[in-house]
């Protein structure tokens, strides 16, 4: 028997896992990607008898490839906060998925394990600037500002690690980044021992400061459209400078256009904070999109489509 984790290259998918490790220790292979890879599944090369644990990417996304395995004889463990569509009807197929606007896939996976790993999962929620629902899940852990700010940055970091078109805009691919995170029960041991720290605290920092010298192309009261050159820095802080921006203007919906080789371009979407709702719906509207109410993306934009997306923004959140 083999065992497979299939994960979102983002913090919560970091963070989803590395809980489950550490309650369930094995030999796994590694499968994931940029945070945009989410068609994670079809990659897994499992067998009749196999495990495969998947985390933080979209079973519409991957419903094809979950049957094929089911079919297959696999056993299918899912943790997800995405939209899902329709789940596959099985008895090999264990599904935890929960897409309100408050939860990801790490606080998922810190309930099944009965909140074992905490400190974790609220790095995770941090990661998916779901900086409220963080402070609350933080209560038992009774921290101090310093060290909820720590967790904070740390989930920011590991999630501005995952944005980029290619493994090569990143600073550490995902599974790398896992394996660096794995010997680590306590995230604060993680901040204090490892240069991974470091190394993504000061990329965060420069690539951020060049993100806030960025003009809206558009503006208005509902919302608001950044369009950033084709460079890898303008991929890395897709997700982050978003939150950031979000956080910043909470009844206000963004997103981060950053212009890709092929001409197209790469879309984060926030759904203004106030209500959370409506950035999935609008990135399926186009090919490539996807995501959650609060946070979605369009993977590969048509630059002629650009104008066509401004004025759908504008219609989803007017």
């Amino acid at each position: 028997m083999q065992q497979f984790d299939v994960f979102n290259g983002d913090a919560d998918g970091i963070c989803a896992l590395h809980q489950m490790r550490l309650a369930n220790p094995c030999e796994s292979t590694l499968i994931t990607g940029v945070k945009r890879d989410i068609a994670l599944v079809k990659r897994v090369p499992a067998s009749s008898g196999d495990h495969v644990l998947v985390l933080d990417v979209s079973l519409d996304k991957n419903r094809d490839a979950v049957v094929d395995l089911l079919g297959n004889g696999v056993q299918v463990m899912y943790f997800d906060h995405h939209f899902a569509g329709e789940i596959p009807a099985s008895d090999a197929l264990d599904v935890h998925i929960d897409t309100a606007g408050d939860v990801c896939t790490g606080w998922l996976v810190n309930q099944h394990l009965g909140g074992a790993y905490l400190g974790w999962a609220v790095t995770a929620l941090f990661g998916d600037n779901l900086h409220q629902a963080a402070h609350q899940a933080a209560a038992p852990l009774d921290l101090n500002q310093d060290q909820l700010q720590q967790l904070e940055t740390l989930g920011t970091l590991l999630n501005y690690n995952g944005y980029g078109a290619t493994l090569q805009d990143l600073y550490f691919a995902p599974d790398d980044l896992y394996r660096r995170v794995q010997p680590y029960a306590d995230p604060f041991e993680f901040i204090k021992t490892d240069d991974t720290f470091a190394t993504l605290q000061q990329g965060y920092d420069s690539d951020m400061s060049r993100a806030a010298s960025i003009e809206p192309a558009f503006v208005d009261e509902s919302c608001a459209v950044f369009r950033f050159p084709n460079e890898a820095f303008s991929r890395r802080v897709s997700g982050v400078y978003s939150n950031q921006l979000a956080r910043q203007n909470p009844s206000r919906a963004h997103a981060l256009v950053s212009e890709l080789d092929s001409g197209e371009f790469l879309v984060s979407v926030r759904a203004p904070l106030e209500t959370k709702q409506g950035a999935d719906e609008l990135c399926r509207q186009f090919p490539t999109g996807g995501g959650r109410q609060a946070a979605a993306g369009i993977n590969q934009l048509p630059a002629d489509q650009f104008d066509a997306f401004v004025a759908a923004m504008r219609k989803q959140f007017a």
